[in-house]
C-alpha cells in the first residue's frame, strides 16, 4: 500500500511540472499533502503516539489544508495570472521529469545498499529535482514558490526513510523550516505586488531601494 501512495506521489510530478494554471498547483500540493499523510500513517504508525500525532497532524492539517489555502487566499486577493509560456511548451516539462524518476531510480538501483528503501529514495529524489525544474524553468515568483514547497514535500518524503529511528527531530526541524518559508515567502510576494504590480522574476531587476 505504501508503494502505490508513493507511486501516485511520484505521478503527481508530471502533472505539476508541466501545469500553467496556477489552480493546478494548488490542487496537487493538496493531494500531496494527502499522500504523505497516508505514507507517514502507514510506515510510522509503529513509533510513539505523541511523535505520530504530531507529523500526521503536520501533513493533514499543514501540508494539505494550511498551505493550499494559504496560498490559495493569496492568489485570488493579489489576483496573480496563470503562468503560459509558448515558447516553453510543456511536452519538454514532461521529458525531463520523465528522466529524472528514470535517472533516480537507476540510481538508487545501482546503489546496493541494504538500507536504502528505493521507493522513497528514487520519489523523493525525483520531487527535489522536479520543484528545482519548476523554479530554473518558470518565470514568476508564486510559481518558484511552489517549486520551493514540492521541494519540502520530497526532503519529507525523504525523511521518512529515517523517521521510525528519530521521528520527533526530523518532524520539528522540517515543521520549523516549511512554517518559516510559507510565512516569509506569502509576506514577501504580497509586498513585492504592491510595489512592482508584477509577478515575473525579472521585474525584481528593476527594483530600487
Amino acid at each position: 500500500m505504501i508503494n502505490i501512495l508513493i507511486i501516485i506521489f511520484t505521478m503527481t510530478l508530471f502533472y505539476i511540472a508541466a501545469a500553467g494554471r496556477l489552480s493546478t498547483y494548488i490542487r496537487v500540493l493538496f493531494l500531496q499533502g494527502l499522500l504523505l499523510f497516508g505514507i507517514a500513517y502507514l510506515e510510522l504508525k509503529d513509533v510513539h503516539i505523541g511523535h505520530l500525532i504530531m507529523i500526521l497532524a503536520e501533513t493533514l492539517i499543514f501540508k494539505a489544508i494550511l498551505v493550499p489555502l494559504f496560498y490559495d487566499n493569496l492568489i485570488k486577493k493579489n489576483n496573480f495570472q496563470d503562468e503560459r509560456d509558448p515558447t516553453n511548451p510543456n511536452f519538454f516539462a514532461l521529458f525531463k521529469v520523465g528522466f529524472i524518476i528514470i535517472s533516480t531510480f537507476i540510481l538508487a538501483y545501482s546503489l546496493h545498499d541494504e538500507h536504502l528503501k528505493i521507493t522513497y529514495f528514487a520519489s523523493s529524489v525525483s520531487a527535489i529535482l522536479t520543484g528545482m525544474l519548476m523554479i530554473v524553468r518558470r518565470k514568476k515568483l508564486i510559481t518558484h514558490i511552489m517549486g520551493f514547497l514540492v521541494i519540502e514535500n520530497g526532503i519529507f518524503l525523504l525523511s521518512l526513510a529515517i523517521g521510525s529511528e528519530m521521528p520527533l527531530i526530523v518532524n520539528m526541524g522540517i515543521l520549523l523550516d516549511l512554517m518559516t518559508s510559507v510565512f516569509l515567502f506569502g509576506f514577501f510576494l504580497y509586498k513585492i505586488g504592491e510595489v512592482s504590480h508584477t509577478q515575473d522574476v525579472e521585474s525584481l531587476s528593476v527594483l530600487k531601494d
